[in-house]
């Protein structure tokens, strides 16, 4: 595998140290990235997102949602399973897991639905009105530019 040397990024930027951060664990991983449980990422208009993940044989008391340091955290750990049953075949899955997703700036979670052994996370982009684009008004008015001028005087 090859490796990169993010360092002079480091050097001869500021404040794009999370994109490099991001770069870096991307190509650190290994190829092994875990495929259970299998997850759909869809784009619902400009600022909305739903992820869904398939987890069938999780009540909704077995699944947690968390949000902590920019990072989306769903987890599941199953109650111990009733004593007494034989299974002649087990092919749903029910083993613990914990999934992570790195979530942009201004991106919240809005809300968690579980339904159909399917959880769906509603996310939402929210710029604050500081941040977004505005319009500015262009004058052709001479008068209102130099009502603006401040002059100078000389000291000595």
């Amino acid at each position: 595998m090859r490796t990169f040397d993010f360092a002079p990024l480091y050097r001869s930027s500021v404040g794009f140290d999370q994109i490099a951060n991001m770069m870096d664990r991307v190509l650190s991983t290994d190829g092994t990235t875990p495929s259970y449980p299998p997850y759909n990422i869809e784009k619902l208009d400009n600022d909305s997102y739903r992820i869904s993940i398939a987890v069938a044989g999780f009540s909704d008391a077995d699944l947690s949602v968390e949000v902590r340091d920019k990072s989306l955290i769903v987890s599941a750990r199953k109650a111990e399973e009733e004593e007494g049953k034989t299974y002649l075949h087990r092919g749903i899955a029910t083993r613990a897991f914990e999934r992570r997703f790195h979530l942009a700036d201004h991106v919240q979670v809005t809300g968690a639905a579980h339904v159909d052994g399917m959880l769906h996370i509603e996310l939402q982009r929210q710029v604050p009105e500081a941040l977004k684009p505005r319009q500015i008004e262009i004058k052709s008015d001479v008068k209102a530019i130099e009502k603006d001028v401040v002059d100078a005087k000389s000291v000595n």
